[in-house]
């Protein structure tokens, strides 16, 4: 099917083509495909990694630390000049562009997920391609929360920010294969994964390079979070001839995961993302089915744990017993008082805290269930 809002990840192995610098031939040519899908009205917004790999080029005359300044030392010289490749190959398609740096940190409160996804959709609405990539000099390993830790990740986040149709993830493998293609030679790739368990976990630790970030295990990762609030995901070569475009048009290329929901409405795709979750709540399998089944709110009565510290109002992760995720929503009360509350029926709960804010420990209107 054709998709009016796309979100394309380029990732670095793909723009320096295995090498410690930028393929221009590569990232021309994705530019161009790019330009192309936006000529077709199509919504594109670009997150690219390379800019580590841009300033380890600039100061090649410099000896290389392995410590995070000076990563983020690379990423800083290298960010402009990414931006100003970029400026220089879409100009030659006629195509105004933006940057958009972001961190975890921006979009884990409601104004600024609000504020980040306003500008992005501005920015498409005037044809404007937005390229995105996370603020490493601010996101460093010290405050590890505030990153998002990878570009698949983060286009995750972007895809899930702007209500994207479609998240291609664009690598130098060509999908998700059965079995590591560099040493079995019948490894094929898998088309179309309908639901990530634990095999296609089991696959994705074997498929290709997994070494560092921006693995197969993250871009997983990523599909899980994309498909789950209603975009779905393509994992694919980008040295395929015209990949974009045939993605697009419905070809079978690379690896599909098609969306698990319907789009879902804006404040639940927020909570969704996990990106402001502030604990967890582990819940008895009465519980688990009386949300998964039969769309109901959450009582003290079903809860077994509590984990992390807040307050009520605070988005709080749903767990089983046995720790899967069943989903998340907003907390009618605090870590404290659900500790206090847990496993007592509902008209405990004025007894045992000596205030009340209702029945339930998160309403079902204010839940997200996977």
């Amino acid at each position: 099917m054709p998709y009016k809002r796309i979100v394309v990840k380029f990732g670095t192995s793909l723009l320096t083509s295995g090498t410690d610098h930028l393929d221009l031939a590569v990232v021309s040519d994705l530019v161009r495909q790019v330009s192309q899908l936006h000529r077709q009205d199509k919504e594109i917004v670009v997150v690219s990694s390379g800019a580590v790999a841009v300033g380890r080029q600039k100061l090649k005359g410099i000896e290389e630390r392995k410590s995070t300044p000076f990563k983020q030392v690379l990423a800083s010289v290298g960010q402009g000049h990414l931006m100003h490749i970029y400026e220089e190959l879409f100009s030659q398609h006629n195509i105004t562009i933006a940057q958009a740096l972001l961190t975890k940190s921006d979009l884990s409160d409601r104004a600024g997920y609000l504020n980040a996804r306003n500008t992005l959709l501005a920015l498409a609405g005037l044809d404007i391609i937005c390229i995105v990539n996370e603020n490493d000099v601010v996101a460093i390993d010290e405050i590890e929360e505030l990153k998002f830790g990878d570009n698949d990740n983060l286009s995750a986040m972007v895809a899930n920010l702007i209500d994207a149709d479609l998240l291609v993830l664009l690598t130098d493998m060509g999908g998700l294969y059965t079995a590591d293609p560099h040493y079995d030679s019948k490894a094929r790739v898998i088309r179309r994964v309908e639901r990530i368990d634990a095999e296609i976990e089991r696959l994705a630790g074997s498929s290709g390079n997994i070494q560092g970030i921006g693995g197969m295990v993250t871009k997983i990762e990523a599909a899980r979070l994309a498909t789950s609030s209603g975009v779905s995901v393509v994992i694919a070569s980008g040295r395929e001839r015209d990949v974009l475009r045939r993605i697009d048009e419905g070809e079978g290329l690379g690896t599909l995961f098609p969306a698990q929901v319907n789009k879902i409405e804006s404040r639940k795709r927020w909570m969704l993302s996990g990106l402001a979750s502030k604990g967890r709540v582990v819940v008895d399998d009465g519980a688990a089915l009386a949300l998964r089944k039969h769309n109901k709110s959450l009582l003290p009565a079903g809860v077994l744990d509590v984990d992390g510290e807040f307050q009520r109002g605070d988005i709080a992760d749903i767990l089983s017993a046995e720790g899967e995720h069943i989903g998340c929503g907003v907390c009618n009360y605090s870590s404290v008082d659900i500790a206090i509350i847990k496993g007592a029926h509902s008209d405990r709960i004025l007894e045992r805290l000596g205030h009340e804010y209702g029945d339930e420990v998160i309403h079902r209107n204010n839940m997200v269930v996977l």
